[in-house]
């Protein structure tokens, strides 16, 4: 399990649309060096489902030849088809990562819980490795797929040194705490708003995609959870719920990205695959405006 901050990391693509290695791992080293504990590359905010199987195994060995510990890396590793999503946590164990995130089948919609059940059985019994450690991903307003909270709990129940975690990026703090009350498993909500609850209940932190440009104030946030500094964390958290809100209402990934061309000066960082678009510039500039002016943090 990795305790405090994981960052879903974003991947940067050249002004070919590649994957930019050098500018990705440069950035996995920025985050693990400014709070983070942990990595989540290949998840919704690091475009995931349009980088291929191929380029995921190519850039992750390529995270890992850098200098990167396996052991703080939970790649996504969820796919439409059982195979690939197979093939791509065998070589995340090959590698050593701490552990996959793995979404449910999302193609197919309005899917049993029996059916989901099975598709996850199937995939434990496919990868048959007993270093598998499997995150579930719950983001049912972006895949259309969902996981109930009994259907959690039975894999957990039935697969607990498999099954032994979830990324809750519902939004939904009520199911975040069902979750939560879940026995023995791990909980990470997907965003900062509800990590001091969280913690109280037992999560070891959070994965947040704001974590790529406000992984600091985020960390210690947490930190200070951890030390049972519940008055000082929620005074900074003030302030880390605010630059979450902000980002919200932009185009989260199009607007990071073109935030962090802007501060560190490579417009290919702003590069987006289709389907996504970027941002006008004057709405990357307002944003970086209201960033400054509210919180004092500068792109």
């Amino acid at each position: 399990m990795i305790k405090g901050l994981i960052a879903p990391i974003l991947t940067p693509f050249d002004d070919q649309l590649a994957v930019d290695q050098e500018k990705f791992n440069a950035l996995a080293q920025q985050l693990l060096s400014n709070g983070c504990t942990g990595l989540a590359p290949f998840g919704t905010t690091g475009e995931a489902l349009s980088v291929g199987s191929a380029e995921r195994k190519f850039v992750l060995e390529g995270l890992i030849k850098s200098g990167v510990d396996p052991a703080v890396l939970v790649p996504g590793t969820g796919l439409c088809n059982l195979p690939d999503t197979a093939e791509l946590c065998r070589h995340a164990l090959e590698l050593g990562c701490a552990g996959v995130m793995t979404l449910p089948p999302f193609y197919y919609k309005g899917m049993s819980d029996q059916g989901l059940y099975d598709y996850f059985v199937r995939l434990i019994e496919t990868i048959n490795d007993a270093r598998l450690k499997i995150y579930l991903y719950h983001i049912p307003q972006v895949s259309g797929v969902g996981l109930s909270i009994s259907l959690v709990a039975r894999l957990h129940k039935e697969f607990p040194e498999v099954v032994v975690g979830i990324k809750d990026s519902s939004g939904d703090w009520e199911n975040t705490k069902a979750l939560l009350g879940i026995d023995g498993l791990i909980v990470y909500p997907g965003a900062e708003l509800p990590v001091i609850e969280a913690i109280r209940l037992g999560a070891p932190g959070c994965i947040s995609a704001t974590a790529n440009l406000n992984s600091a104030r985020i960390a210690e946030v947490i930190s200070l959870c951890h030390a049972g500094e519940w008055e000082a964390a929620a005074a900074k958290h003030e302030s880390v719920c605010g630059i979450r809100k902000l980002f919200q209402e932009y185009a989260p990934i199009p607007a990071q990205k073109a935030l962090l061309a802007r501060q560190l000066d490579q417009p290919s960082w702003g590069n987006l695959r289709p389907p996504f678009q970027p941002i006008a510039t004057e709405r990357v500039e307002a944003l970086a405006e209201s960033l400054d002016r509210q919180f004092g943090l500068r792109f």
